[in-house]
C-alpha cells in the first residue's frame, strides 16, 4: 500500500472517528445509571486496548499491517450501526471491549505501516505529514458535525460513519489488488 492511499484511507478513518466521538459518550453516559457505569464502559475500552496490544503488534509482522487495517476498517462499520441500538449496559459494555480491541489493531498497523514505509529516511517527515491530514480531516468533521446534527438524528451520524469507515476499507483494498497486478506483472529476477 502506497503512502497516499494509506493516509487517504486514515483520514477518512479519523474522519469518521471525530465525527461521531462526542455523540458517542453523551450516549453511553445516558445508557447508563451512573457515572460509575460510564466510567466502567470507557475503562474497558482502554483496558482491553492495553492487554491485546502485545498479541497484535506479534500477529501484525506474521499476517501485515493491511489484515489489521481492513479488520479494524470493517469492524469499525459494522459497530458503528449497532452502536445506535444499543439499549443495556451489558451490550455496552460488549461493544466498548470490541472497540478496544479494534482501536488497539488501528493504533499498532498504524504505526507499523508507517515505520515500513519511511524505510529509515525521513521517517519523521512522513509521520508529520501523516498526523498533519488525519488531525486536519478530524477537526473537520468535528466542526461539521456540530452543525448538521441540527439536521440529522443522533444515529444518523453513526450510520454516516460506519459508510465513512467502509470507504476507508474499500480504499485498501483496492490498494491491494493494485500492488497484487503490479508484482504479478513484474518479471521473474534470476
Amino acid at each position: 500500500m502506497n503512502y497516499r492511499t494509506f493516509v487517504t484511507a486514515q483520514s477518512l478513518l479519523m474522519t469518521a472517528s471525530s465525527m461521531v466521538f462526542p455523540f458517542y459518550l453523551l450516549l453511553i453516559r445516558n445508557i447508563g445509571d451512573s457515572y460509575s457505569q460510564f466510567g466502567l464502559a470507557y475503562g474497558l475500552f482502554a483496558l482491553t486496548g492495553a492487554l491485546v496490544h502485545p498479541i497484535i503488534g506479534r500477529l501484525s509482522d506474521q499476517l501485515g499491517d493491511r489484515t489489521f487495517i481492513l479488520v479494524h476498517t470493517w469492524g469499525m462499520a459494522g459497530i458503528m450501526l449497532v452502536i445506535p441500538i444499543i439499549e443495556t449496559v451489558t451490550a455496552l459494555y460488549l461493544v466498548q471491549i470490541v472497540m478496544g480491541i479494534l482501536g488497539a489493531i488501528q493504533k499498532t498497523s498504524e504505526k507499523t505501516v508507517l515505520a515500513r514505509q519511511s524505510n529509515g529516511g525521513q521517517a519523521g517527515k512522513k509521520i508529520g505529514s501523516y498526523h498533519l491530514w488525519t488531525s486536519v480531516w478530524g477537526a473537520i468533521a468535528v466542526m461539521l458535525t456540530g452543525y448538521l446534527i441540527d439536521f440529522l438524528t443522533i444515529g444518523s451520524l453513526f450510520y454516516i460513519a460506519s459508510i465513512l469507515y467502509m470507504i476507508s476499507g474499500f480504499l485498501i483494498l483496492k490498494s491491494a489488488a493494485i500492488t497484487l497486478r503490479v508484482q504479478q506483472k513484474k518479471p521473474v529476477q534470476l
